[in-house]
């Protein structure tokens, strides 16, 4: 252990917590002049204190002895998508033939997490999750770790098999999709060493599909809440996503969860379903004043910073604390480009967690993530169609967006 690094994050942290030496001394139940040697670094503390100072300072022993967080952790679903080709889907007690099987990573720990390392692979990025222990679940762990995404924090589950979709693709690119919950019924908060995070920002999801997260909790309201509460206590910032159904008690699982919540990242009809009012007119247009009445209403249960929805055709952020909110339309995209749209919602989200993460005025997360989640639309599968940061601006400059 170095003790000039941890005698300076000791009296950063002790200064921003408005504390002096003396009050830090009677909390710790050690001499000033101890307090004094540690900051000085002519000393660092007995490693039984660690656990103590980073209770009171309100972050991980890592950052205690490290210093700065460096880099993003995505949590929660970890699928793997088995696409088979049919040419058409069959009527009940009639065959139709499979032209070939291919295998792609699903889910937002999954999916978010490859395509942030694609956008900038000197992000460091981390996972956590849980698989089986069998061939699905060693091909996920291969796919991420290709990309150097940090796997440590995924478990590995003897009593149920990797989480998967069978998903029947037919030529005219419509898709339906069998999901076997699996492992990520199991996954839970004890599966998570919350004082061994090293990121600025944990992002989850999804909200109504992690059955351990989404379960009552008498003092917090669900188990998700109590979870990311602990991991703010940590001095970590926390994102969320949410998945969308159609018969789903939104209102139940996501409002316990906001105030806890520095990011919600959700899209429209999640954002809506909460509240209890429509995403679409009549008509079939987007009802923007019911999306922006649902965004301020996340922030009024508790949200900290920053509210996004995005839909198929324009983005939304607020930001908390100024109440402006941004509207960005999405890009046009020429139809014989388009080969696929699974996982777009998980590019728009890296997009936007990256800009979050580097500081980007309100228009660019949005301008950034939209041209992010167009570039899935250039792939197949939820993760090949993602680009570089560069490559992404470029395609925001490329093509118009939609007249809003």
């Amino acid at each position: 252990m170095d003790a000039k690094t941890i005698g300076k994050n000791i009296t950063t942290l002790r200064k921003k917590c408005n504390l002096t030496q003396n009050e830090l001394a009677e909390k710790l139940g050690v001499s000033n002049k101890s307090v004094s040697r540690w900051e000085s670094g002519r000393g660092y503390p007995d490693i039984s204190f660690f656990p103590e100072l980073a209770e009171i300072f309100g972050v991980t022993i890592d950052y205690l002895m490290l210093g700065e967080r460096k880099g993003i952790t995505v949590a929660g679903n970890i699928i793997a998508d088995i696409v088979k080709n049919i040419e058409v889907y069959p009527e009940i007690g009639m065959l139709t033939n499979i032209h070939d099987i291919s295998y792609a990573v699903g889910g937002c720990a999954a999916n978010t997490s490859i395509d942030i390392a694609k956008i900038d692979a000197a992000l460091p990025v981390s996972v956590l999750g849980m698989v089986g222990n069998d061939s699905q679940g060693r091909y996920i762990l291969s796919q991420l770790q290709k990309h150097n995404i940090d796997t440590t924090g995924i478990s590995f589950c003897s009593d149920e098999q990797t989480s998967f979709c069978d998903v029947m693709s037919m030529p005219t690119g419509e898709r339906t999709f069998f999901h076997k919950k699996g492992a990520n019924a199991i996954f839970s908060p004890s599966d998570i060493d919350i004082s061994s995070l090293n990121c600025t920002i944990l992002h989850i999801g999804y909200i109504l599909l992690l059955d351990r997260f989404d379960e009552y909790d008498e003092k917090y309201g669900t188990v998700m809440a109590r979870f990311l509460h602990n991991v703010q206590k940590n001095g970590i910032k926390t994102s969320i996503d949410v998945v969308s159904s159609s018969d789903a008690d939104y209102a139940s699982k996501i409002l316990p969860v906001l105030k806890y919540t520095d990011y919600a990242i959700m899209n429209e009809i999640e954002a809506c379903g909460t509240f209890e009012v429509a995403p679409y007119r009549a008509d079939g247009t987007l009802n923007t004043e019911n999306v922006i009445y649902a965004m301020r209403a996340m922030a009024e249960n508790g949200v900290s910073d920053k509210v996004v929805v995005h839909s198929k055709f324009h983005s939304f952020i607020l930001d908390v604390q100024s109440g402006e909110v941004t509207e960005v339309p999405s890009l046009k995209i020429p139809k014989e480009l388009i080969k696929g749209s699974v996982g777009a919602g998980d590019a728009f989200c890296a997009g936007c967690l990256y800009g979050i993460y580097n500081g980007y005025s309100d228009r660019k997360i949005l301008e950034f993530a939209s041209a992010a989640a167009a570039c899935n639309l250039f792939a197949a599968n939820s993760v090949d169609g993602m680009k570089t940061k560069e490559e992404i601006e470029n395609i925001c400059k490329k093509y118009e967006r939609i007249e809003s």
